[in-house]
């Protein structure tokens, strides 16, 4: 997120427009918790993960009372216009309070579960599966010593994407997404398999959101099964949040904030910028939040082509 709030200063600097900060996204608006931001105090930033503006969850914002007090304080400041970095709640807040109060919003998708409808990659995605990637690489080589399968949790609460594109990067012989019914089953019929490649280990993802349940359920019914395999589970957790973000991350960051800045300026409002196919997409804040992000079924069948 850095990289995105070092383009909207930047570019809205381009245009001769002042950009105030508001730390703690909503909850810092209502609270008046908000500087001036010029191109100095976003160097530096880029190469840093999280947020320099910090970012809070807001009950007080989905009161009538809290969205008056962001709105006087937003007027204090003269802001006509905001640039909302998050995902659906994000979205709602900002399309809520544009109908009360005429405030223009473009929001910027961030959120490494990639799960955001209107664009191909959200900001923080690609950070994610390549630490996730890294510890992936880390654990197959103590799964190839001690000949052991291991099943490794990634992040992804209602979504796969982390899950299946770091598994197929990690060679996983087995990947377990909320997206898709009976991949358990079906995991156990290609270990059941008399034409399955024997290995001496395994790697097996699984998205913490998985339907048949978390890395250590998942795999005591295997072991259950399997009674022969050495099974062990790693949970990677939050440290897919964290870190310096990738060169991909930090140029879709930048390509969103410029988006959001140029567009905001052109008039456009209650949407949100994506890229797709590699393009600038604007899409609607009730789309983005009313349709369904779908994995990526050509890479969900060549995934199960590369296990065998």
């Amino acid at each position: 997120m850095n990289a995105c709030i070092r383009a909207v200063v930047r570019s809205a600097a381009y245009h001769n427009v002042e950009v105030i900060g508001i730390k703690r996204g909503y909850q810092g608006m209502i609270e008046n918790d908000m500087a001036k931001l010029d191109m100095s105090d976003v160097a530096n930033i880029i190469q840093y993960g999280g947020t320099m503006l910090k970012t809070a969850r807001s009950k007080d914002f989905m009161t009538a009372e809290g969205r008056k007090k962001a709105y006087d304080h937003l007027v204090k400041h003269d802001i006509e216009g905001l640039v909302c970095i998050g995902g659906n709640g994000t979205y709602t807040g900002a399309g809520i309070f544009y109908e009360e109060y005429g405030i223009p919003s473009i929001g910027a998708p961030g959120t490494i579960d990639n799960d955001l409808y209107g664009t191909d990659y959200t900001i923080g995605f690609d950070t994610a599966v390549n630490t996730a990637l890294d510890a992936i690489d880390r654990i197959r080589d103590t799964a190839d010593s001690h000949n052991r399968v291991f099943f490794i949790e990634v992040m992804g609460r209602d979504s796969g994407f982390i899950a299946l594109h770091a598994g197929i990067a990690g060679g996983a012989e087995g990947i377990l997404v909320p997206e898709v019914m009976s991949d358990f089953d079906a995991l156990i019929k290609h270990f059941d398999n008399q034409s399955r490649r024997k290995k001496h280990f395994s790697i097996i993802v699984v998205a913490e959101g998985e339907k048949d349940g978390n890395a250590f359920e998942i795999s005591k019914k295997f072991q259950a099964r399997y009674d022969n395999y050495d099974v062990r589970v790693s949970v990677l957790g939050h440290i897919q949040r964290g870190g310096k973000p990738s060169a991909n991350d930090r140029i879709l960051a930048s390509t969103l904030g410029n988006a959001a800045v140029e567009n905001l300026l052109a008039g456009k409002l209650n949407v949100c910028v994506g890229v797709v196919n590699h393009e600038v997409k604007l899409t609607s804040f009730s789309d983005a939040i009313n349709h369904k992000k779908s994995i990526d079924q050509t890479l969900w069948n060549l995934s199960k082509i590369l296990s065998h």
